[in-house]
């Protein structure tokens, strides 16, 4: 089986180690560096920055606290940026090592389907080649989405990417879009001294959390000096001598921010221009392209998985459904549960969920009970000077069964992971709080936040 993939992003270069280790003779063809928007410009490089200045917020805000002296500490941007490229550099190499160790063969270049069967690959140089395939995968991942407000083009007006590789830290910051990206942008830059402003179209941050633990975010935001301005519509950007200055409009009429730089980060569309896809025929919606279950497009034996199929735009989901469509090509089909796909915000304090909202179960007719545990009440989050967010699950009242887990706090994104294996299991409130959890730990505050939904809560004053 000659497998193409098309894209060497976290889906991409997981779908062809996994085909190749299924036995098929897989070629991977990218134009840029190995690991996609994720590695390069987006989850690693941010996550790098976020270490970091969570490390000297919390220095700075609870060293004295803690018994630590470090009234001088200060981050070195040029060593941090440094330091990012590293670990991008190191990531990369290991992706190179692993196609290497998988024999999958690599192309440099920009591909085209000029068949049902056939990719034409262009490279640098101009030169093409031709490659046959019997099964294609397409990974060619998701790019900034560009926004039709007047001024968005001047000079000083950024994407993520020009975000992270920043000279130097800029005095103010207005960011446009209060979304994951843009919320993350905003705990870096801030704890970093930059005067951040925050706009956001929609009633409230991150719109797809649960509402309880995002106000945890805008409380730590308000402490921390960021402006939020959300049910506003940026009308324009406009030059001035001094740098930026962006025009808005509310319900409480117009307001002008002045900024030296403004990040868009509204969002995330597909690539899937260029890629000769409507002269074969894929069908595509709105520039994403249709799949079914097992990722395979209109046309039988093209699939295509990750942020270019338009569904869940995470690296994580990247890769599994690289996983389904080479397993599926291969004959070995593997079922995959998208309830259980866990989101992350990397902020202070750290934002993870699975599963429903409470508003989305009332939505879908579920009668709803809640259980909230405050992390306050928590020993280890007290002992890490981090006890300001809360665990909070929803659940089912007839039955018990946990619809979904929401975690503001230190660890959260590692600890959510309990919450996926609960409703990947179908679990009740009874297989949790009958599990014994560690202390201290942060993860304590699951089992305590499940016998909060029938105010069972041990160390909880009600």
């Amino acid at each position: 089986m000659r497998i193409v993939v098309l894209g060497g992003g976290p889906g991409g270069y997981v779908a062809a180690i996994r085909a190749a280790q299924l036995g098929a003779e897989v070629t991977l063809v990218e134009k840029k560096a190995l690991g996609g928007t994720c590695l390069n410009v987006g989850c690693i490089p941010t996550k790098v920055l976020l270490h970091t200045t969570e490390l000297y917020t919390h220095l700075k805000r609870e060293g004295k606290a803690l018994g630590i002296e470090a009234a001088d500490v200060s981050v070195n941007w040029g060593q941090l940026q440094k330091r990012k490229d590293k670990i991008i550099r190191m990531n990369t190499g290991g992706i190179e090592a692993l196609l290497t160790k998988n024999k999958v063969a690599r192309l440099s270049g920009s591909g085209k389907f000029i068949s049902a069967r056939e990719l034409e690959v262009t490279a640098a140089d101009g030169s093409v080649r031709t490659v046959g395939f019997d099964r294609a995968i397409i990974a060619t991942g998701s790019e900034p989405s560009s926004v039709p407000i007047p001024g968005a083009g001047l000079e000083g007006v950024i994407t993520s990417d020009g975000a992270l590789s920043l000279p130097a830290v800029p005095p103010s910051l207005c960011i446009i879009g209060g979304g994951v990206i843009g919320c993350e942008f905003a705990s870096v830059y801030s704890s970093l001294g930059c005067k951040v402003t925050v706009i956001e179209m929609l009633p409230e941050l991150i719109a797809a959390m649960d509402g309880d633990i995002v106000q945890c975010l805008r409380k730590e935001f308000a402490s921390s000096g960021i402006e939020v301005h959300t049910e506003t519509r940026v009308e324009r950007i406009e030059q001035t001598a001094a740098g930026l200055r962006v025009v808005t409009s509310s319900g409480n009429g117009s307001h002008v921010i002045e900024a030296d730089k403004v990040l868009l980060s509204i969002g995330r569309r597909p690539v899937t221009a260029g890629l000769g896809l409507e002269d074969i025929g894929v069908q595509l919606t709105r520039g994403a392209i249709q799949v079914n279950r097992n990722m395979e497009t209109s046309i039988p034996g093209i699939y295509a998985i990750g942020d270019c199929n338009g569904g869940i735009m995470l690296a994580h989901v990247a890769s599994a459904e690289g996983v389904i469509a080479a397993e599926a090509i291969m004959g070995e089909p593997s079922p995959v549960d998208f309830r259980t796909v866990p989101s992350c915000v990397y902020t202070r304090p750290e934002l993870a969920s699975v599963g429903m909202t409470e508003a989305e179960a009332r939505q879908q007719g579920f009668r709803v009970k809640t259980g909230i545990f405050p992390l306050q009440a928590n020993a280890k989050s007290m002992i890490m000077g981090e006890s300001s967010g809360l665990v909070k699950y929803v659940v089912d009242a007839g039955n018990d069964e946990i619809l979904g887990l929401h975690i503001a706090g230190p660890r959260a994104r590692d600890i959510i992971v309990e919450g996926a294996l609960a409703i990947r299991l179908e679990a009740t409130l009874e297989e949790v709080v009958t599990t014994i959890h560690a202390h201290p730990t942060v993860a304590e505050s699951l089992h305590e936040a499940a016998h909060a939904v029938h105010g069972r809560a041990i160390h909880l004053h009600v």
